[in-house]
């Protein structure tokens, strides 16, 4: 199948790494279902697209909510009739203070984010790719530095990453008879807004306070088309892409 007749779906495709996914994407031929809580900012992605790229279908949904992921793959499957990519970018954190202070709804909320929505959108996306003709697909889902080592006070958002390495390679070895490949790409401080406080400085594992490097998303993106862009008898498990100079080998 040439990627010009390809589906992906992205969440999180509003802002940041999905943003930019998503116009790497349909810049190469994919059309792009853009998924996300913002439907302004899902339209401004839709609205940089590249003339004679693939089809943006912007698509307001919280992940987090079952009814809601159903809505949007009947969308997906109504418009396109298969799904040959799906992204699991979509993520939240919490303030970084101690977790003996952080409430109940902060730890819910991003549980419902990063972790029971790339579940509900990979169910929904494995049923596809199952019964879709010629069968299979990608997952890529969105890890982090953190689903190997934690920043501090940062408990929800690193226990729904390393929750998110356990279902990449459950959904790897579940799904492989179907020819659905599932990878990571575990990320270490792209320029989104959720990083934008390391240029002042972030936590260290000392107590310090220090500035640390950023890359720019592009360089996710084309990680991503490149694990997308293999065969699906081969699979990237696990990619790390990070900024060269920050804290991580050795951290702490």
């Amino acid at each position: 199948m040439s990627i010009a007749n390809k589906v992906a779906l992205v969440t999180g495709a509003g802002s940041g790494i999905g943003r930019a996914t998503s116009l790497t994407l349909q810049k190469n031929g994919y059309s792009v279902v853009l998924a996300g809580r913002r439907a302004d900012e899902l339209e401004k992605t839709a609205q940089a697209a590249t003339s004679g790229g693939g089809r943006m279908l912007p698509f307001a949904v919280d992940v987090g909510q079952p009814e809601a992921v159903q809505a949007l793959f009947d969308k997906t499957a109504a418009e396109f009739g298969r799904l040959d990519l799906l992204f699991n970018n979509a993520g939240i954190g919490t303030p970084p203070v101690p977790m003996e202070d952080l409430s109940f709804e902060q730890w819910i909320a991003v549980v419902n984010v990063n972790l029971t929505g790339a579940f509900l959108c990979s169910q929904h996306a494995i049923r596809m790719m199952k019964n879709q003709h010629p069968h299979g697909g990608r997952i890529v889902n969105n890890g982090s530095i953190s689903a190997h080592a934690p920043r501090p006070h940062s408990a929800p958002y690193t226990a729904t990453k390393h929750a998110i390495t356990g279902l990449t390679k459950s959904i790897s070895l579940d799904c492989r008879q179907f020819d659905i490949c599932c990878g990571q790409i575990d990320i270490g401080n792209a320029a989104t807004e959720m990083t934008e406080k390391m240029k002042a400085g972030v936590l260290q594992a000392n107590g310090s306070l220090a500035v640390e490097p950023r890359i720019d998303v592009q360089n996710v993106a084309d990680a991503v088309l490149y694990m997308a862009g293999l065969p699906l008898t081969t699979n990237v498990l696990f990619m790390t892409v990070m900024a060269n100079k920050m804290p991580f080998v050795g951290r702490g």
